[in-house]
């Protein structure tokens, strides 16, 4: 759903005030975040702990069904990561045509269940019915109220960060329309099944302000989202931003999803682009991401720590902007 259709239908149903609600949906942030109260669950630190519960499903992004699975399990544990929480539990969410094969059916299913695992998460149960094919999960995590990396923490002169290189909605499309051979797409596969486990534990270190992950609304999307919740303006340099191998020379075919028009139409009057960018990369920069990285912001006395945890877990370390006074939009790509 387009980001302006997705605010009208939240605009009637934002937190009325309940003191138990730490994050809710009207800082466009990736998960609700609950407190529980009186049931005092704590950390092994003697902290306080909060609920973190999200939920993702979607259509098949490529044509694997493990991978499938893999994909739609880490995106869906990504919201969690991005607030700085640890997933524990999850439930299936599914959808499958009458007539769809059992054997791919289980084979989704694996790749899911796989991928919750390596986490360490427990599939509680789920929900399945017949329709047009959809798989994800709603997953419940823990996190330290202190600790949390929410939209709203960013702080005029902090620097950004990027944990994964952009242009999954290039090589999928690419792929779907047969101008990218299967075999040429794993790498991506490879990318998008990764969990952002490694880039949460590295930011936590650094003591990051803010962070989102960068998945349906594409890096602009979700920089504007952070902006907007934290009254600030992001500067992103985007020549530094990682272009994944082979997104650039698609993407200068004119391959894109559906989401750099809706982005760049969404978003028009929230983001400002310097005349001198190539249109291709600035294209690739609104265009839909599954399961991408996490956008950290950090202070600039944390920028070491943070690059030195990174490239402790083999992360790319991307410096990719920083967080400006407001200028007038939300975003300003240079």
């Amino acid at each position: 759903m387009p980001q302006g259709d997705l605010a009208q239908v939240l605009r009637g149903l934002q937190s009325r005030g309940d003191r138990r609600l730490l994050v809710g949906p009207e800082t466009f942030d990736d998960a609700g975040v609950v407190e529980l109260g009186d049931a005092r669950i704590v950390s092994s630190s003697g902290a306080p702990l909060a609920l973190v519960q999200t939920v993702d499903f979607f259509p098949p992004v490529v044509d694997d069904p493990y991978a499938y699975g893999q994909i739609a399990a880490a995106n869906a544990l990504s919201d969690v990561y991005a607030m700085g929480g640890k997933p524990f539990s999850a439930l299936t969410l599914a959808a499958f045509p009458k007539e769809f094969p059992r054997p791919w059916m289980e084979e989704i299913f694996r790749g899911g269940f796989d991928k919750l695992a390596e986490a360490g998460v427990l599939v509680a149960g789920g929900h399945t019915v017949e329709s047009e094919i959809q798989f994800g999960f709603a997953v419940t995590g823990l996190v330290e109220p202190p600790r949390m990396t929410t939209n709203a923490g960013a702080r005029v002169g902090d620097l950004v960060y990027l944990t994964k290189p952009i242009g999954m909605g290039t090589l999928t499309t690419a792929q779907k329309l047969e101008k990218l051979a299967f075999d040429a797409l794993k790498p991506a596969i490879a990318q998008m099944a990764t969990l952002n486990a490694g880039a949460c534990d590295a930011m936590l270190a650094a003591r990051a302000h803010a962070a989102t992950d960068v998945t349906g609304y594409g890096l602009v999307g979700h920089a504007r989202n952070v902006a907007k919740a934290s009254r600030v303006t992001l500067e992103l340099a985007l020549e530094r931003v990682p272009l994944f191998p082979g997104a650039y020379e698609l993407a200068a075919k004119g391959v894109f999803s559906g989401g750099t028009k809706r982005g760049r139409a969404a978003l028009k009057d929230e983001v400002r682009i310097a005349a001198r960018l190539d249109p291709t990369r600035v294209a690739i920069a609104f265009d839909a991401e599954t399961s991408g990285g996490l956008l950290i912001v950090v202070a600039p006395e944390q920028a070491p720590v943070l690059e030195r945890e990174l490239e402790s877990r083999g992360l790319p370390v991307a410096a990719i902007g920083r967080a400006l006074a407001p200028t007038g939009v939300h975003v300003e790509l240079v």
